[in-house]
């Protein structure tokens, strides 16, 4: 990774350019009427099934291991929050009661990635604001699960970007040139991150974000080429959300960084051709940030005004 001097940091944080990711919100908020409700109904109604078994494993190992309660209280509390979010427009009903099959943390662990799978399952079923919530969840749960200590797998979702259709759809070019801007934002985020890390792991784990993030640029890059767009270029320079100075701050940006850019992917998911890539991208900052010490909440990349995207 290129290690920019505290020098040349000071001098191109103070540049004009744009703030750090600006624009990764919910700007390209899809609003589906009645019939796309209707047609949500059978994915809400199996991912909400989905939950309460996963519900009935958390409650399982919870009463086996009393000892990490507090552990798996707080994620048990999530994926309450997610059967929320997956609820939505469905009857008002609480967790169907059950037993659960996990009984050891490594078994809840194992749930937890099979059903972030099953949330990808769904994605090409669902309306656009459904699939930003099926992505978030997927997220959340495959954070789970490494928090748990299961990194495997959760399914072939299409990680690598296949080619674009030509032309590439308004809508789909414009997420898409919003995930560019923000993967701009963050190789340059990561340039001043290395400048401080110290020798050994943790700049190691900064080379390779610095490295995945490049790849997903050049990745997005290509997309809209194919696609029949001009790729949005690199402003000069990113003013930081605040000063990075050691360490700790670095890893501070990190986090930041790593937490804006799955706005920028729950918006993605948006889109119809490109949900799988969405989905691995939104999943793989989220994993990131909650390894550079954020606190994820239980719905990555969702505004937090709006528990879950759903039908009007």
């Amino acid at each position: 990774m290129p290690a920019p001097t505290r020098r040349s940091f000071l001098a191109l944080g103070a540049l004009g350019g744009l703030h750090l990711l600006c624009g990764c919100t919910d700007e390209h908020d899809h609003t589906p009427g009645k019939a796309a409700e209707d047609a949500d109904r059978p994915v809400r109604l199996r991912q909400v099934a989905a939950t309460d078994a996963l519900l009935a494993d958390y409650t399982a190992v919870l009463a086996a291991s009393p000892a990490d309660a507090d552990r798996l209280g707080d994620l048990r509390d999530d994926v309450l929050q997610h059967r929320e979010a997956l609820a939505r427009s469905l009857p008002a009903s609480s967790p169907t009661a059950g037993a659960g099959t996990a009984r050891s943390v490594a078994d809840l662990a194992a749930a937890e990635r099979r059903t972030a799978g099953l949330r990808l399952a769904d994605l090409t079923a669902a309306s656009p604001a459904l699939a930003k919530a099926l992505a978030s969840v997927a997220a959340s749960g495959a954070a789970h699960a490494a928090a748990l200590g299961d990194t495997g797998p959760l399914t072939d979702d299409g990680a690598s970007p296949s080619p674009a259709p030509v032309p590439l759809p308004t809508a789909d070019a414009d997420a898409l040139q919003s995930a560019l801007a923000a993967e701009h934002a963050a190789v340059y985020g990561y340039g001043v991150v290395g400048a401080f890390l110290p020798v050994g792991p943790q700049r190691e784990d900064g080379r390779a974000a610095y490295a995945a993030h490049q790849a997903r640029r050049d990745a997005w890059q290509r997309l809209l080429g194919t696609g029949g767009v001009s790729p949005t270029a690199a402003a000069p320079g990113y003013r930081l959300p605040f000063q990075v100075k050691d360490a700790a701050t670095a890893a501070q940006l990190a986090a930041h960084l790593e937490t804006q850019l799955t706005a920028a992917y729950a918006d993605l998911c948006a889109t119809t051709a490109l949900r799988p890539q969405a989905a691995a991208a939104l999943r793989e900052s989220a994993l990131r940030a909650a390894h550079w010490g954020a606190d994820l909440p239980a719905l990555p990349g969702l505004a937090p005004t709006d528990p879950a995207p759903a039908a009007s």
